[in-house]
């Protein structure tokens, strides 16, 4: 039982310090587009450490926890990329800071 609380921990403290750096993402990057991905691609890697961790610890929630990692995976990529199409398409600029890829060709707007 020992070992299985200090699984559970380690990935708990796993999750909680993707979580944070998601958060510090959010506050740091340049422009919305960055943001999203920081915000998603980290918490969403934080949120699945914190259910094997919680997992880990309290197995009668696995099955739960399970359910939630399946809605968070599939619903994190979808509700960003939703949410960088509408920006892009009601022209929020790219920061000159992250123009490292060729934007310049791309349309905006409908298709």
């Amino acid at each position: 039982m020992f070992w299985n609380e200090i699984v559970g921990a380690v990935f708990l403290l796993i999750g909680a310090f993707f979580c944070f750096v998601g958060a510090l993402g959010v506050v740091r990057m340049p422009d919305v587009y960055n943001k999203l991905q920081a915000g998603t691609k980290a918490t969403t890697l934080g949120f699945l450490s914190l259910a094997v961790g919680a997992g880990w610890m309290q197995p009668e929630w696995a099955l739960r926890l399970l359910l939630l990692a399946v809605f968070v995976v599939i619903t994190n990529p979808i509700g960003s990329h939703s949410l960088a199409r509408a920006a892009w398409r009601s022209g929020v600029p790219v920061e000159t800071a992250s123009k490292n890829s060729d934007t310049t060709n791309l349309k905006r707007g409908k298709r």
